[in-house]
């Protein structure tokens, strides 16, 4: 069965170090939540906000290494309420779980995305 695992966060600023580090959390974070096996992952969806350029959002995956993982980005709109210097993934993930089983992973700032399950 074929689930999506969605999760954002924030940088303190558009710096390569910083993208590369916040979305690698991000990332740790959502394989710790649901023992995802890196295996198990069909494909990664990337998206950022428009004031975010200095780094692909995917080399922070490939940092903890996802070599072997499909990896894609896109731009967010520019939404003026919307969630400024904000990374956010959908992994599509091949699990048994069932989708009330999944943990959803909002950290820093994008917390406010989704209150309900941010911790």
């Amino acid at each position: 069965m074929l689930r999506g695992v969605r999760g954002a966060t924030t940088v303190a600023d558009n710096s390569s170090d910083e993208i590369r580090m916040k979305v690698a959390e991000m990332l740790q974070a959502i394989v710790s939540e649901n023992q995802i096996d890196i295996q198990d992952i069909g494909a990664v969806i990337f998206s950022s906000t428009p004031d975010l350029n200095c780094a692909f959002p995917a080399i922070g995956a490939r940092d903890i290494g996802w070599s072997q993982v499909p990896l894609f980005g896109t731009q967010e709109i520019d939404n003026p309420q919307g969630v400024p210097s904000c990374v956010r993934v959908l992994i599509l993930w091949n699990t048994d779980k069932d989708q009330a089983q999944i943990r959803h992973v909002y950290l820093h700032q994008a917390a406010v995305l989704r209150p309900d399950l941010a911790k």
